[in-house]
């Protein structure tokens, strides 16, 4: 059962937004790869804000997603497409309805 989540926040520089967009597109194959990232969703917020949002069903795949590709290929990226260092929350997850 899914019980804890990532809400990250991006903000693009300006310029960059359609970078960020396809960063995020382009993560997708690498989640899919990680077998404890219960759901995960790259979101448009806005003009320039961007979020990604995931979830897992305990602390050892939340650390392995925040150890992983995606997490490493951000930070590799952030100075260059991001206006601030994304903001990482972690969330524990109430209530969730998911396929299966």
């Amino acid at each position: 059962m899914v019980k804890l989540a990532l809400y990250v926040h991006l903000e693009a520089k300006p310029g960059k937004e359609q970078e960020v967009e396809d960063f995020l597109l382009g993560g997708l194959p690498l989640v899919e790869q990680e077998p404890a990232t219960a759901a995960w969703f790259a979101l448009k917020l806005g003009p320039s804000a961007f979020g990604i949002f995931d979830a897992f069903d305990d602390e050892a795949g939340r650390d392995a997603h925040l150890n992983g590709k995606v997490a490493a290929a951000l930070m590799a990226k952030a100075g260059e497409l991001l206006a601030s260092p994304p903001s990482i929350n972690k969330v524990d997850v109430l209530a969730a309805k998911l396929p299966g």
